[in-house]
């Protein structure tokens, strides 16, 4: 189930150009931004093309613009998958603050999940229809602004044409008309370059959009990791120990403290005074164990006396004619 994806999934490697077209062509829409979906509304309609008459779309807003007009959005998502038992968490917070790669990842998994669903196949659906029950009007008079802009276009271009046509005359005024009709095809080329330049601003502006928000999140990693660390060195356990104590100014230390050199050398000189007193420690061993074989000699003379002592008379008689008689051997 796709709910279950992993980030390393093939589905968080849509681009967002392919994502748009998706939403656009699904549901009849004009957008330009992933994040202008942010509303929620487009999410619920989606889930709704997928499964068709399961989301009350006439709880939906399509003209939310406050943060609480959005939430009611997400909750009516939430309660589709809650009946749909799908255990993907909606992140609503970062959601509603239309931050580009946040709506992108969800957009990327949810457009994953309709696939998965009856193989993606919307071609039955339609979705002005569903949206006539919507509270918000607006999205769709900005469903197909193309097509109204074409057909004015065409319009403009035959009433020129006729004109033109009528007043086909050799004198001033008609080069005067012929000028007045050249001049707005000259205006319409320099503003068909200053949408397309600005086109490409905006998707370079939304590029350093996904990059700003990358390195933030990798910020908040480890950030998240040092703070750690500072509850650690922070123990009553371990406090007071030097190598905390060197830890501690680095965490707190600016770019051209000096309180990292006085570290260094700190630990420098943690590890001279390990070597020394790893040095007393075999000094210390070995005097205890010179001192523990003179116990043991002792303890070997004092039992020698202490068995010689218990010795009946008979037995020191018979001791001493043996050693007698080894020393006439000997002298013999």
């Amino acid at each position: 189930m796709a709910a279950h994806i992993g980030m390393m999934d093939g589905a968080y490697f849509v681009g967002r150009s392919e994502i748009l077209a998706w939403i656009n062509s699904t549901l009849h829409l004009n957008l330009s931004k992933v994040e202008e979906a942010c509303t929620g509304a487009v999410h619920c309609q989606l889930m709704d093309a997928a499964h068709p008459g399961l989301v009350p779309m006439h709880k939906v807003n399509f003209d939310a613009k406050n943060e609480y007009e959005m939430i009611q959005n997400y909750k009516v998502l939430q309660d589709v998958f809650t009946k749909l038992k799908i255990t993907k968490h909606i992140e609503v917070s970062k959601l509603v603050k239309g931050r580009p790669l946040d709506n992108l990842e969800f957009m990327q998994w949810l457009k994953r999940y309709c696939d998965s669903v009856n193989g993606g196949n919307l071609h039955s659906y339609n979705p002005l229809e569903r949206r006539e029950g919507c509270k918000g009007k607006e999205v769709n008079k900005r469903s197909a602004p193309s097509q109204n802009a074409t057909k004015n276009a065409s319009t403009a271009s035959k009433q020129v044409s006729h004109n033109a046509r009528r007043n086909e005359v050799p004198h001033v005024s008609s080069t005067n008309q012929s000028g007045k009709i050249s001049r707005p095809s000259s205006s319409g080329g320099s503003s068909t370059y200053s949408e397309t330049e600005r086109t490409a601003h905006e998707q370079q502006i939304t590029e350093l959009k996904l990059s700003v928000d990358s390195l933030e999140k990798e910020r908040d990693f480890y950030f998240s990791k040092l703070r750690d660390i500072e509850i650690l060195c922070q123990c009553p356990e371990i406090e007071n120990l030097p190598v905390v104590d060197a830890v501690k100014r680095i965490l707190y230390a600016m770019d051209d403290d000096a309180s990292l050199v006085d570290t260094e050398a700190m630990v420098s000189e943690q590890h001279q005074q390990v070597e020394t007193l790893s040095c007393i420690s075999e000094e210390a061993e070995e005097r205890l164990r010179v001192d523990t074989q003179k116990r043991k000699n002792i303890v070997n003379v004092d039992v020698d006396l202490a068995a010689s002592n218990t010795l009946s008379p008979r037995q020191r008689i018979s001791d001493a004619s043996d050693v007698h008689c080894s020393g006439s051997l000997v002298t013999y």
